[in-house]
């Protein structure tokens, strides 16, 4: 198989040796470095500020970090040759576990996870025993997150995740889920060459990075909404939104205006 020698910013997470042709179209879908965000929340909250000013700011690259996402499908192989309803059909199922992914890769400042909450308890107060439970919610996302950072997925890793998570034949309102399967399947396959080329010592990492996919589905994709996009989208869900930009076919424009 043709391989390509890649090298995406200067740090461990962020540098892949010889990937296959997939993996390396995976990688050059991204719209952006692998370290802006990371750089950028930096800057943006140097000074000690984590207050509404930071809160906006997090929430601002957040979706940044999501219409990313949505630029990275539209380039990826495979993706673009879909219908559209079944390219809508399967971002409806995975938009949440592509952001864990993305936030973990570009290591959004998830301390403030508990400061977004209480800006939204202050904005749409909800009862005590919500409460309790939609911070059990926060920990459980921010465990995810923290689990991926702990196991150092490097670029080329999370490119591959995130195709398989998009390929799930598991979508509503697919004609052909076995096609879909087969996309998931090639994902999967490169994945393997990767790390048998890559950690040939570590035989085991293929087995933990896919493990980590199905314990994303347990963060429920309400709280990434009400969580991150509550203050830039209103009540707009985030499963019309994608469906918009994906119909429509349009470019996305910043701040994102319903019915655009």
């Amino acid at each position: 198989m043709l391989l390509f020698l890649l090298y995406f910013g200067s740090n461990k997470s962020s540098m892949v040796g010889p990937v296959s042709e997939l993996i390396s179209q995976l990688l050059r879908a991204e719209p952006y470095p692998n370290s802006r965000y990371g750089a950028q929340c930096g800057q943006q909250l140097a000074g000690g500020n984590s207050s509404v000013m930071g809160i906006d700011n997090i929430c601002e690259l957040a979706a940044r970090l999501l219409f990313s996402t949505i630029e990275w499908v539209r380039n990826i192989p495979y993706f673009p040759d879909l219908p559209v309803s079944e390219q809508v059909a399967l971002l409806r199922l995975s938009w949440s576990e592509l952001f864990i992914l993305n936030a973990a890769q570009s290591a959004l400042p998830l301390h403030t996870a508990p400061l977004l909450a209480a800006a939204g308890f202050h904005s749409s107060p909800m009862p005590a025993d919500r409460v309790v439970s939609f911070m059990d919610q926060v920990r459980v996302f921010q465990d995810q997150v923290d689990k991926l950072t702990r196991l150092q997925v490097d670029s080329a890793e999370y490119s591959c995740l995130k195709a398989i998570a998009l390929f799930s034949p598991d979508a509503c309102g697919l004609s052909d889920p076995a096609h879909i399967e087969s996309l998931q399947e090639k994902a999967q396959v490169a994945l393997t060459e990767y790390e048998r080329m890559q950690y040939p010592g570590h035989p085991q990492r293929f087995g933990r990075l896919l493990l980590r996919l199905p314990a994303l589905r347990a963060v429920p994709a309400n709280l990434i909404s009400q969580l991150f996009f509550m203050r830039l989208v209103g009540k707009t869900p985030i499963e019309t939104l994608i469906r918009d930009m994906q119909l429509s076919g349009s470019s996305i424009s910043w701040p994102y205006v319903p019915g655009q």
